[in-house]
């Protein structure tokens, strides 16, 4: 029974995945991006709104790229107004990564109904329930954060 349970677990999170590449790629699309740079830009969006820019060395090893890469695809965004670099911390050689105000209104547009189902179907369980699936959402993070790092 168990692993029938596994495999459905795992057919659930790769169609998820897939799903969510494929709607990434969509805002790439609607922003006539490169994938990859679309991807980019979610994911300093989203570390802005947790409260935690990404350094471009951040951004590179969520991106798995080399850091040339990430320097051009940097270049990229912030050549089309995407993305701005500051340097907020008190050692002046640390760079932070900030989404442009003029990327903000589209982003949030495109993102904004995934976000309004998402909480839709988070309200539909008791909170306990909604605690236990992030716990095991951690725990597995940290379980394949785990093994990618040993196979490094």
């Amino acid at each position: 029974m168990e692993e029938a349970h596994v495999a459905e677990i795992l057919d659930g999170l790769r169609a998820f995945g897939a799903n969510y590449t494929e709607f990434t790629t969509r805002f790439a699309g609607s922003l006539g991006l490169h994938s990859t740079d679309a991807t980019a830009l979610v994911e300093i969006l989203y570390a802005e709104d947790k409260g935690a820019p990404l350094s471009p060395t951040r951004l590179s090893e969520r991106l798995s790229l080399t850091t040339g890469a990430t320097t051009n695809l940097l270049n990229r965004l912030e050549r089309l107004g995407h993305i701005v670099r500051t340097r907020e911390h008190t050692d002046r050689r640390v760079v932070t990564l900030r989404s442009s105000s003029q990327i903000e209104a589209p982003a949030r547009e495109f993102f904004g109904p995934f976000y309004g189902n998402l909480q839709a179907l988070v309200a539909q369980y008791p909170p306990e329930q909604v605690e236990q699936f992030e716990n095991f959402l951690s725990h597995l993070r940290t379980s394949m954060t785990d093994l990618l790092a040993d196979q490094s």
